[in-house]
């Protein structure tokens, strides 16, 4: 199960990265996943990013999650 949000207000949103040919898959709200891709889009250090609103709670959040919502 997922921890709580760290911004409760927002839908949270699965995002799935692509990194070395694994699959990854997290929760995050709205706002951290889109600084998540935001960063990629300026450092390219995974291979690929989607984002869907098809988000399940057997997903892991995001690490450090929070970090993303400070920037």
């Amino acid at each position: 199960m997922a921890a709580e949000s760290p911004a409760p207000d927002e839908p949270d949103v699965h995002l799935s990265i692509r990194l070395g040919g694994m699959s990854l898959d997290f929760v995050a709200c709205l706002t951290a996943a889109l600084i998540f891709v935001q960063e990629h889009a300026e450092r390219r250090y995974v291979d690929a990013i989607s984002v869907d609103s098809d988000c399940t709670s057997v997903f892991p959040r995001l690490p450090n999650e929070r970090l993303y919502l400070t920037k």
